[in-house]
């Protein structure tokens, strides 16, 4: 596995290292934001760690310009900003998940293993090779492709892709943010229950219209999947 760390600090460069080394994880560390993006369009990545905070180019920055160029690579954000909003800005401009410093290392690990068992099938795992076929999708968990009305849809983060394959594995069944984080996330976020939020908002956006947005909150409840229902809901 070989990931790219772009992060200032070089004391936190190295606590990320010492447990890649134990884990068998490839890291590569650039200390600016601007060299970092660069250093990113180089090489061949399977998840990317940016600071939110870098000299030459913020982390949100480095993160929008990779989801512009339609670029699905796993992103995971550092950051020392702790309030809600910041942490939504980050997932809206195309973060899977954040850990906010100071943070343990094991549960960074945690959130790596949490995203990349879901995209790189390890040697253990046991890979489905069915389709999922509805009225509007088509859905390969094996190739992880998404076709919608027979296009297809190239522009999903990994979490995303996990989060609609769950949803239409289970249609019209009603699911609450946690058991949600719980069941796709992998892991408990410990309140931070907005990031469900973002990423149907998101999925709205690229997959559904103000008519029929397939993602339909159920107040005081949570969300589901009904490809059946048309609403003028956003």
């Amino acid at each position: 596995m070989n990931v790219l760390v772009i992060e200032d600090n070089e004391s936190v460069c190295s606590m990320i290292d010492m447990f890649f080394s134990k884990e068998g994880i490839k890291g590569e560390y650039v200390h600016d934001g601007l060299k970092g993006f660069e250093r990113y369009k180089e090489g061949e990545w399977d998840l990317l760690i940016i600071d939110w905070m870098l000299p030459g180019m913020d982390g949100v920055s480095i993160c929008r310009k990779i989801r512009g160029e339609g670029d699905s690579i796993p992103i995971i954000m550092l950051t020392a900003k702790d309030s809600e909003s910041d942490q939504v800005l980050g997932l809206e401009m195309g973060a899977d998940d954040y850990v906010t410093k100071p943070f343990s290392p094991l549960a960074l690990m945690a959130r790596i293993r949490a995203i990349t068992r879901r995209v790189h099938s390890g040697p253990m795992e046991k890979i489905e090779k069915g389709l999922l076929v509805t009225k509007h999708f088509q859905i390969s968990k094996e190739k992880r492709e998404v076709y919608l009305d027979g296009e297809a849809i190239t522009n999903l983060t990994p979490k995303e892709f996990d989060l609609l394959y769950y949803f239409v594995q289970h249609p019209k069944q009603v699911f609450t943010r946690e058991q949600l984080l719980d069941r796709v996330w992998g892991y408990q976020f410990y309140g931070d229950e907005r990031t469900v939020d973002v990423h149907i908002k998101r999925l709205r956006k690229k997959l559904g219209t103000d008519h029929q947005p397939f993602f339909h909150t159920v107040w005081g409840v949570g969300y589901k999947f009904d490809e059946t229902i048309q609403t003028s809901e956003n």
